[in-house]
């Protein structure tokens, strides 16, 4: 199992000297030292821009966009399907919803013959159920990965539609033409469950009456049990089944007194609403991005850049803010090896897909060119698309 278990590490780590480094092809994305990206590239519904910056010593972000078919069916619904899937304790859980979660939404489109919100639940807690029984089987020999988990942001763009789903803290900000002013202005539409916000902690406080200490303020900065400062994840399950709050996890991990229901959610909040002609482009990103940009400072500079790139230039101004607040330059700021970096930022995945009025309108079965890419250039393989237990 062990063996097995750093295969999947290996999937997930791209070190600086990745091949696409060497190539001239742009068709995987390239490298550049801790910088992946694909400057431009077309889904059914128009172009779409995707960089990773890698400031950890294991990337812990991870994402992919999927366009063409939505289901396993010939009729059934087609789209463009985005993930940006941001890790914690490690990459393994990023990993799996990774190589599962699209999956399952394909699974469960296929059972319904269409695109719907409760396919989207379904598909979140069928990868949650899935690394679960990977913790379970794990537990014996690799007990700490029962404290690793994943933010969560997913869109699909489907007949005119978009879906979004979303557990943690990466975002997703339309920028919307106004025709009266010629604005283009930042309109977020995820839902955040940070505990540093407010209502968060206190919907967290309300669902749980009785543990005056489930919101902890430590080292100035808000926590759930003092640990984590999301509330809503994929995997995690140390902070959501007892018997994964015990020794052999380290003491850092575990609670003193025992929990007899989750105290972390792993159901997304989920929107649905129709895409309009003034409805210029998505920006996807990790909270990585979000920490240095608003929102509409990331629209504006989506605006008024080319659009080939434009993920690329959004990771090039947070981390000259990020350098900018530790006085000191950005050129000396890119010279530091990722582990270290990750003292001055955290890892940050970009995604900006833009909307065709004409082709958002088309029918959901309309297929248009498919594509498949995850960022960082790991092209998907037909072996990692089997359930995880025919691997372990």
């Amino acid at each position: 199992m062990l063996v097995k278990l750093m295969n999947l590490l290996r999937a997930c780590w791209r070190p600086s000297s990745n091949r696409h480094a060497r190539t001239g092809s742009d068709v995987a994305g390239r490298q550049d030292g801790l910088l992946w990206y694909k400057d431009t590239g077309q889904h059914v519904n128009g172009e779409f821009s995707m960089a990773v910056i890698q400031a950890n010593n294991l990337l812990e972000d991870q994402c992919q966009i999927e366009s063409g078919p939505l289901s396993f069916l010939d009729s059934g619904p087609c789209g463009t399907f985005i993930g940006v899937y941001d890790g914690h304790g490690g990459p393994e859980t990023a990993c799996y919803i990774n190589d599962h979660l699209f999956q399952n939404l394909k699974r469960f489109a296929s059972e319904q013959n269409s695109m719907s919100a409760d396919v989207l639940k379904k598909a979140y807690e069928a990868t949650e159920d899935g690394f679960f029984s990977i913790v379970t089987k794990q537990w014996p020999v690799k007990p700490q990965i029962a404290a690793v988990g994943s933010c969560c942001l997913v869109g699909v763009i489907c007949g005119g539609v978009l879906y979004v789903a979303n557990v943690g803290d990466s975002r997703v900000v339309l920028g919307r033409h106004v025709k009266a002013t010629g604005e283009v202005l930042a309109v977020q539409l995820s839902a955040e469950h940070n505990v540093s916000i407010e209502s968060v902690r206190k919907e967290l406080q309300s669902m749980h009456p009785e543990d005056r200490n489930i919101v902890v303020l430590k080292h100035n900065v808000w926590r759930v049990k003092g640990l984590i400062q999301v509330c809503r994840s994929i995997g995690d399950a140390y902070l959501k089944k007892q018997e994964f709050n015990r020794e052999p996890l380290f003491s850092k991990f575990r609670l003193r007194e025992p929990f007899n229901k989750p105290i972390l959610s792993s159901e997304p909040t989920i929107s649905v609403q129709p895409l309009q002609p003034h409805d210029q482009f998505l920006i996807f990103a990790s909270d990585g991005l979000w920490e240095h940009l608003t929102n509409q400072e990331a629209v504006d500079i989506v605006n008024s850049s080319p659009r080939s790139g434009c993920a690329r230039k959004l990771i090039r101004a947070a981390l000259q803010l990020a350098a900018k607040k530790r006085e000191m330059r950005y050129s000396d700021l890119k010279k530091i090896d990722r582990g270290v970096r990750r003292h001055f930022h955290d890892d940050i995945t970009v995604i900006v897909v833009f909307l065709d009025a004409n082709l958002v309108s088309r029918v959901s079965t309309h297929r248009g060119p498919a594509l498949s890419l995850r960022g960082g250039g790991i092209p998907l393989r037909s072996n990692t698309l089997a359930p995880y237990s025919s691997q372990s």
